[in-house]
């Protein structure tokens, strides 16, 4: 089964993808929920590159690291990605309001389909607050 998020940025497609794809950026968005961060991540964006962001429960209760290798790399338009046997493709498309980011996912087994979407949707939405962030304050 796979799993379909997305969300609307208002920036510029260069804007979007350097904040998608730019370990110090990915640090300040990638979180699901307000108690867990990103403590580092790194990036190496080609194909059969690695990536890896290390997710942190903020109590120090859990931490794991989200990791794999990209398949695909088009720039401003596709990522495409090997996680844990699973795969990713994430699609940057311009429209009218901006850059519509769009994450396509294999589900795992553990969670529900509803926490999964939740979880992944709460990122991308952290993503969306961050790069406003980031234009508000230029």
């Amino acid at each position: 089964m796979q799993i379909t998020v997305s969300t609307v940025v208002n920036a510029p497609i260069e804007y979007v993808w350097t904040a998608y794809t730019t370990p110090e950026d990915i640090k300040l968005w990638n979180a699901a929920s307000p108690d867990w961060h990103t403590t580092s991540a790194a990036v190496d964006l080609r194909p059969g590159g690695r990536f890896c962001s290390r997710m942190e429960a903020k109590d120090g209760s859990f931490a794991f690291d989200f990791e794999g290798h990209y398949t695909k790399v088009l720039r401003h338009e596709l990522i495409e990605y090997e996680f844990g046997g699973r795969m990713a493709v994430v699609t940057f498309m311009e429209c009218p309001q901006g850059v519509e980011l769009t994450v396509r996912f294999d589900a795992e087994t553990i969670h529900s389909e509803d926490e999964q979407r939740t979880g992944w949707q709460a990122i991308l939405d952290n993503f969306t607050r961050h790069v406003d962030g980031k234009l508000a304050t230029q």
